[in-house]
This record gives C-alpha cells, sequence and structure tokens, in this order.
C-alpha cells in the first residue's frame, strides 16, 4: 500500500485568474479535480492528502467539484483528506506527508501537482512500481525533443548594456539525448522522502521538485517514461490545451451511463 500527497495550493498569478490555481474552471470542474480523481481510482493508494490553500477545504459534497458521490471515503473510513499548505511547495509537500499519519518506513509516497490535469492511472502505477522494485524515488519525465542551448548570461538577465545586438548570446549546444523534463507523480520511500523535507528552509525553498532534495541526499532517483500530455498548468495557454486534450479524452472514453 502507499499513500499520496495532491500538491494544490500554488496562487496561480501566472494564470491571470484571481482564483487560487487548483480551483481555475477546467471544463465545469476545479483544475485539481481531474486529477484527483485519477488518484482515488487507484486502489493501492490507502490514503489521499490533498494540499489546499489556507482556508479552504474539501467541499462535503464532492459532486461540487464533480466527482462521484463518496469518494471521499474508504473501506476503513475518511480516504481523502485535506490540509493547509505553506509557504513553499516542500513545506506543503511536508504538512501533506505529516496529514498522511504514519506508515512504514519503505511505504511509498506518490507526491503529484494538481496543476496536472492529464495524470493517467497507469502512470502512477509505474512510478509506484519504480519504488516497490528497490529505487529511493521514481519520477515521471519525458525526453526532451527541442534542441536546448545555455546563453553566456543567467536567465532572465539583462545583456551586457555594450552589445549592440541587445539579445542574450548562445554559449554551447547541450546534447538533449540525456535530458529529459521532470514531471509529477514522483514517488519515494517515505523515509528517504521524509530525511530530504527536514533539510533546513532555505534549501527546501531553493527546491524546483522534491527528487532534487533526494538527489541532493545521495539518493537513488530514477525516471519513468511519461507522455508530454502530462502537462503542467501554468500560464493561459496551458489551460486552453489541457481543455482541448481532456475534452477529446472524454470524447474517447465516455463515462458510463
Amino acid at each position: 500500500m502507499a499513500v499520496a500527497v495532491l500538491v494544490a495550493g500554488g496562487a496561480g498569478t501566472r494564470l491571470g485568474h484571481e482564483l487560487p490555481k487548483a480551483f481555475v474552471p477546467l471544463l465545469g470542474r476545479p483544475l485539481l479535480a481531474w486529477s484527483l480523481e485519477v488518484l482515488a481510482a487507484v486502489g493501492p493508494l490507502r490514503r489521499i492528502v490533498v494540499v489546499l490553500p489556507a482556508g479552504e477545504e474539501l467541499p462535503e459534497d464532492p459532486g461540487a467539484w464533480g466527482l462521484p458521490a463518496g469518494i471521499w471515503d474508504g473501506p476503513d473510513g475518511r480516504r481523502i483528506t485535506s490540509v493547509a499548505g505553506g509557504a513553499e511547495r516542500s513545506h506543503s509537500v511536508r504538512a501533506g506527508l505529516r496529514a498522511a499519519g504514519e506508515g512504514a518506513p519503505q511505504e511509498p509516497v506518490l507526491v503529484h501537482d494538481g496543476a496536472r490535469p492529464l495524470l493517467t492511472a497507469q502512470l502512477v502505477r509505474d512510478c509506484l512500481l519504480g519504488v516497490a522494485a528497490g529505487a529511493d524515488a521514481a519520477i515521471a519525465a519525458a525526453p526532451m525533443t527541442d534542441t536546448v542551448k545555455e546563453s553566456r548570461a543567467a536567465h532572465g538577465a539583462s545583456p551586457d548594456a555594450s552589445d549592440a545586438v541587445g539579445l542574450p548570446r548562445v554559449a554551447r549546444t547541450i546534447d538533449r539525448s540525456r535530458l529529459w523534463a521532470i514531471q509529477t507523480p514522483q514517488v519515494f520511500r517515505r523515509d528517504v522522502l521524509s530525511a530530504a523535507l527536514e533539510r533546513p528552509d532555505a534549501e527546501l525553498a531553493a527546491a524546483t521538485d522534491d527528487a532534487s532534495l533526494v538527489e541532493a541526499a545521495g539518493g537513488d532517483v530514477r525516471l519513468v517514461p511519461a507522455p508530454r500530455t502530462n502537462l503542467k498548468v501554468t500560464v493561459p495557454e496551458d489551460l486552453h490545451l489541457a481543455g482541448l486534450l481532456l475534452a477529446a479524452e472524454v470524447r474517447q472514453n465516455p463515462a458510463p451511463c
């Protein structure tokens, strides 16, 4: 068995929406409801904790989010619960893990971004299997397909004022054959993730994903091939594309009557 933490505490500023990102509507549901329904359908997940913005809670009636009746509950009581997030992503993951309760050191803990609505049950199972096979972490990732170039200036830095062209200068082209674009879900051994999340707050704030904390501690992190369609909604174009992809999926696999 395993537990899951669905991180959905972001503000969504870049989406240009007044609602927190997790609650931005997508085909008639809050954004996070799409991945939450997928996680709920995965039997080995005995507990799912949704990390929400402070002051927000799961609705009493899951139908308010377009979810099936009774989805919050499992055979042994409440299965899906919520907790308030922290100042940084890693703080939110730590809060979610603590809210999941006690577990064996080797128990898999799945972490997923609520802003990735095109999650599939198969990808969840593949990541869980990676840790079950002995890795410290197994994380969803897609091989890079674009040519990647490194600039001489740091990302976002202004070009040298003495440069008449005024554009960043290319330093080199990077071999993309070994590069992967990292996604979620990311699955960890409970003891490995717990130790990583106890690092100083400054290190947690600088981490762009939880796997980087495990890497820094020398953990064995494995890549699970994932489709590029498992996109993260960050800007309005992402939301539009996610809607198109989900609408096509719903048409292809309609819900049973």
